[in-house]
């Protein structure tokens, strides 16, 4: 049997007074605090205040009482490298608003939910900062208590939040696990709040559809901006939906098909000259041509400008990617107008076929690009960008996120801004 110091029971007295001044409910008197028989936890007992009436956990309004039920164990902080227990006999009540027996509501707990409210906040907080193994080792619980937690925190939050004046979202899809299983992510990239307000699964019409209908057509007739790749469904669904908005193509997303068009020729025009027995001039080039060129290094730099000296497929898309970035540089849609035509004329006439289908591509969806300009390139898709790494490193981190349950709980709990519970205390 383990010998419990003097000191320690000190602490378990202390308790009582740290619990009155920091976890204090009207109604309720903490009665006395002891160690378990094993010596590893704090148990505190609570009881009734005299005179105080039990409250319905249904209609959350004073009721009579009726029986009372078992003991039962809610817990709480750590303290001191003890764990600490609330033991509580519960009443039921019989409630005339409900016309039923049911059991009383306690201002510390939720539901069945074993842990206390003060508790779930506490490692909710934690998840943020670390990921939930690592939250579950560091307080010694189990992953399942910290997945409860912040289920708590994420349902109270979504509940709670003001969704108020929206004016731009920025929609993508993220790839969350093999088989080509995605998430639809819409953000609010506004300039003064970005944040994360709605997921979905798969990246299908009906799951876009499920944001419109979750934030209503009250929220959705003031949205002023809309920025998406051109993914039909996609377009589609905000034609249908938001067609007052002005819908901006997401410009990093043209660029990355820009490269992979790129890379195709060049893994081509590879190919062709192994085949043929030609020097392999193309050989390691291919982050020199997807690099930017300020982020080249001198020898790339050298290497890059010694291949361009050659008449190369390769070369010439090359220049047709590197010519289009200027369009990024107007102001003026017209102007930007006039440049995206000329460009896409050109690439018309180079006779490299992953270069033509952008350009019919950009022809396709013209207006939408310069709606970029119309928005006076105030508005882009690069915050969607930042927020998606967000998203990501969520992922990564997420030992143990085996459902799409979980994975939605953890992207609203780190990227939804979501309002928290109240608490009679910060405990860290």
């Amino acid at each position: 049997m383990v010998e419990v110091s003097p000191q320690a029971r000190f602490r378990a007295m202390e308790l009582l007074t740290i619990l009155n001044r920091c976890h204090h409910f009207r109604g309720f008197v903490y009665h006395r605090a002891r160690f378990s028989p094993d010596h590893k936890s704090i148990e505190v007992s609570v009881r009734p205040r005299k005179g105080s009436t039990a409250i319905c956990s249904r209609c959350h309004q004073p009721a009579p009482g009726y029986d009372q039920l078992g003991e039962r164990r809610f817990e709480f902080i750590p303290l001191w490298g003890f764990f600490v227990f609330l033991l509580y006999t519960m009443r039921r009540v019989n409630c005339r608003r409900c016309v039923a027996i049911v059991v009383e509501e306690v201002p510390w707990g939720d539901g069945k939910r074993t842990l206390t409210k003060a508790y779930m906040l506490f490692l909710a907080r934690w998840a943020r900062r670390l990921s939930w193994k690592e939250t579950a080792e560091a307080f010694r619980t189990s992953w399942e208590k910290v997945f409860d937690a912040v289920e708590h925190i994420v349902t109270w939050g979504l509940e709670h939040r003001t969704l108020g004046q929206i004016d731009a979202i920025g929609v993508d899809e993220i790839q969350y696990a093999k088989g080509h299983k995605y998430l639809t992510l819409v953000y609010q990239i506004d300039i003064s709040i970005t944040r994360l307000l709605w997921v979905g699964k798969e990246r299908t019409i009906e799951s876009f559809q499920g944001f419109f209908a979750a934030m209503g057509q009250e929220v959705i007739s003031q949205i002023v901006f809309i920025c998406s790749d051109m993914w039909e469904p996609y377009l589609k669904v905000i034609r249908e939906k938001c067609s007052e908005a002005l819908h901006i193509l997401d410009r990093f997303h043209i660029v990355a098909k820009m490269n992979k068009a790129l890379d195709e020729v060049r893994a081509e025009e590879t190919r062709r000259m192994r085949l043929e027995g030609r020097d392999p001039l193309l050989k390691k080039s291919r982050w020199l041509l997807l690099k930017r060129g300020e982020n080249l290094g001198d020898e790339q730099h050298f290497r890059l400008c010694d291949l361009l000296r050659y008449n190369l497929k390769t070369v010439r898309a090359y220049l047709l990617k590197e010519a289009f970035q200027q369009l990024w540089d107007y102001n003026s849609p017209a102007w930007a107008a006039k440049f995206l035509d000329e460009w896409c004329r050109q690439t018309m006439r180079s006779r490299i076929e992953p270069m033509k289908k952008i350009a019919r591509s950009l022809r396709q969806h013209r207006e939408l690009i310069l709606n970029y300009f119309r928005a006076q390139k105030l508005i882009s898709s690069g915050v969607v960008e930042g927020l998606n790494n967000k998203a990501k490193v969520t992922m990564r981190k997420s030992y143990g996120f085996r459902t799409y349950r979980v994975l939605e709980l953890a992207l609203y709990h780190s990227l939804g801004k979501l309002p928290e519970p109240e608490s009679t205390h910060d405990f860290f």
